[in-house]
């Protein structure tokens, strides 16, 4: 099972955030000076800030502040180690990291990212930087077992292609249980070395779409993702694994049809790179407001798979590269105040681990004791000449069920195996839950014992009205047996509650006045009124039933003392019981318990019990219910 570790959980124990680093590169000025000469539109003022012309007055400059400013003298290795290499070892400790290039056409994205044979760009430094961090790491044998693997993709025309497998079609993009990006089918291929990354990416890197415009001999028509994912097993158990990323993506430029003159599919293409680029600019945007707003990952595939790095669990660079020349500089102001944008992003990093849990070695006793379970009721054969079922036995000489004890035993086992893992909470629940079922299964034993003791008396009564049985003999003694069950077939009532105390009494005694209190049921009290025949009108005896009269005066039949202490304490817990303490009372679900607590705050405490008519839902019938409920269950107690 995948399990979320923050990446200070250990340390400081509360939620570290990581926000998104943005760092801008001015490139050098190529080709032919301007016939105005103007020189360029950009200038630095510091390894932090730089300021470009105000279009609206020549005379001004607008500054813009960021945490890392490369010049135009900038190396591709000075932009490597301040920006990138700071975000890689995240990766070997089972986090995300995402570096991405972002900027107008002709900017120098590529360039960055990909560089030359003479100039590395930021790819395979990175990837070379992290074959140098698993072999260094493999050199301390700390038990710990590293495997690397990567993907090539791009998404042209909003089309997800595997530059891997260049004959593969559009792929779907998913996301698991764990809110995991993922895309099915996407190639991966296991690396041992960065001369073998070498050799598969150089050739699926010529797979990548690209054309000649206006403005750059060799534009990009695609956003070009690659992914490096290292995978650290522990050796030994409890055989842990992290699970890290990282992504490297070239961002297709934003393009000015109008000069770069594209037509026909050259068009195309650009739409779909200035829509994609569009809806990164709403998810930024949406980012910052904050509060409840949608933001619109799915309106493109590109902010599909840059979900994890913009407000994500990723350790994010963004790389805005910009040109110097006037004739980009609105290309160069739009770029620059999306990166200001994005600086505020916060991302919330985590470590993703998974732990494979061993199999018990108690497991296998269990099934030794569960093929030798059948001869127990061979034994109760041999004894008492029948077969005794196992359910209709005495509730009283019925142990402790071996499989729930077996259980209990199994989850402390593993446990002790699995002691501060993040295993632990969840194995807690567990035996707490193992607990709550053998609790619940000892009340329903011990209810339906006293629910066979209610309809032995109610049959007495029924055969003799004035407390004496066929034979003159008392209906109670002293010298009374222990009450045996005793099966019928017919269907028992569910929520049927009965409350038997000590047979003590040593003379007869009227049947109303017994120590005993049962509620009839519906079916019973409906047979009576057939035997006894209709009441004329309902209003000869005051509208009373006389054969359900016991459970319309149920209140006479208990002291007048134990029912002002059920009152009392049932008000007790109207006012300064919790949540749960509530729903333990009868008829009292999550809802009413809910509407108990908010007239408290509002309206105080409750004077009398009777204030639970005020609230909402509850009449006086539903009312008359709980207390009878409450009060019986408290006497039964």
């Amino acid at each position: 099972m995948a399990q979320r570790v923050t990446v200070a959980e250990a340390a400081a124990g509360s939620k570290r955030t990581s926000r998104l680093r943005v760092a801008v590169r001015l490139r050098p000025c190529v080709g032919e000076q301007e016939e105005k000469g103007e020189g360029p539109c950009v200038r630095g003022l510091g390894p932090q800030s730089l300021e470009v012309v105000n279009w609206r007055n020549a005379t001004e400059t607008l500054q813009y502040q960021f945490d890392v400013f490369h010049g135009d003298q900038a190396t591709q290795q000075e932009v490597f180690l301040s920006s990138v290499k700071p975000v890689l070892p995240h990766v070997l400790n089972g986090q995300n990291a995402s570096v991405f290039a972002y900027g107008p056409t002709g900017a120098g994205k590529t360039h960055t990212m990909l560089g030359s044979q003479e100039q590395p760009g930021i790819i395979p430094r990175a990837v070379r930087e992290v074959f140098h961090l698993v072999r260094a790491q493999e050199s301390k044998q700390d038990g710990w077992d590293y495997s690397v693997g990567m993907s090539y993709l791009e998404i042209y025309n909003e089309k997800v292609l595997d530059l891997l497998s260049p004959g593969s079609q559009d792929l779907p993009i998913r996301e698991d249980k764990d809110r995991n990006i993922l895309i099915p089918g996407l190639t991966h291929t296991t690396l041992s070395s960065f001369s073998d990354f070498h050799t598969h990416f150089v050739p699926a890197s010529l797979n990548r779409t690209t054309a000649s415009t206006k403005l750059n001999q060799r534009s990009s028509r695609s956003h070009a993702i690659l992914l490096i994912k290292v995978v650290k097993s522990q050796i030994g158990p409890p055989h842990r694994q992290q699970t890290g990323k990282l992504y490297l993506v070239d961002l297709a430029g934003s393009e000015d049809n109008r000069r770069t003159g594209n037509k026909g599919i050259r068009l195309k293409e650009s739409g779909a790179i200035n829509l994609s680029l569009f809806t990164l600019s709403k998810v930024v945007d949406s980012l910052n407001a904050g509060g409840s707003v949608r933001i619109p990952y799915r309106d493109s595939k590109l902010t599909r798979l840059l979900q994890d790095s913009l407000g994500g669990s990723a350790h994010s660079v963004m790389i805005t590269n910009i040109a110097p020349e006037y004739r980009y500089y609105f290309d160069t102001f739009t770029a620059l105040n999306f990166a200001a944008k994005s600086k505020t992003i916060v991302n919330k990093p985590f470590v993703r681990e998974t732990v494979s849990v061993p199999i018990i070695a108690g497991k296998r006793p269990r099934e030794d004791r569960e093929v030798q379970a059948p001869s127990e009721p061979q034994n109760k054969r041999h004894k008492d000449g029948k077969s005794v079922p196992h359910e209709r036995s005495s509730p009283s000489c019925q142990p402790h069920s071996p499989p729930e004890s077996s259980v209990l035993d199994r989850l402390l086992a593993l446990e002790k195996l699995m002691m501060g893992s993040p295993e632990r909470e969840r194995l807690n629940l567990l035996k707490t839950v193992a607990q709550s079922r053998k609790e619940i299964q000892e009340l329903k034993e011990k209810q339906k014992e006293l629910e066979s003791k209610a309809n032995m008396l109610n049959k007495n009564s029924a055969g003799e009205t004035e407390g004496r049985l066929p034979g003159n003999e008392p209906l109670f003694k002293s010298d009374l047996l222990p009450l045996h069950r005793k099966h019928s077939t017919a269907a028992k009532p569910k929520k049927q509650q009965a409350v038997v105390t000590p047979l003590q009494v040593s003379q007869v005694q009227p049947l109303q006045q017994c120590a005993v209190v049962c509620k009839p049921s519906l079916s019973l009290c409906k047979k009576r009124r057939k035997d006894h025949g209709k009441v004329s009108e309902g209003k000869e005896n005051g509208g009373v039933d006389p054969v359900c009269d016991v459970d319309m005066d149920w209140q006479s039949h208990l002291d007048s003392s134990l029912l002002e202490q059920s009152r009392h304490k049932i008000l007790h817990t109207l006012n300064t019981g919790s949540l749960k303490d509530l729903k333990m009372l009868q008829l009292i679900g999550d809802k009413k318990a809910k509407l108990i607590l908010g007239w408290r705050e509002i309206n105080g405490l409750f004077t009398k019990v009777e204030d639970l008519q005020k609230i909402e839902g509850i009449t006086a019938k539903r009312f008359s219910s709980f207390i009878k409920a409450n009060i019986l269950s408290s006497v039964g107690k």
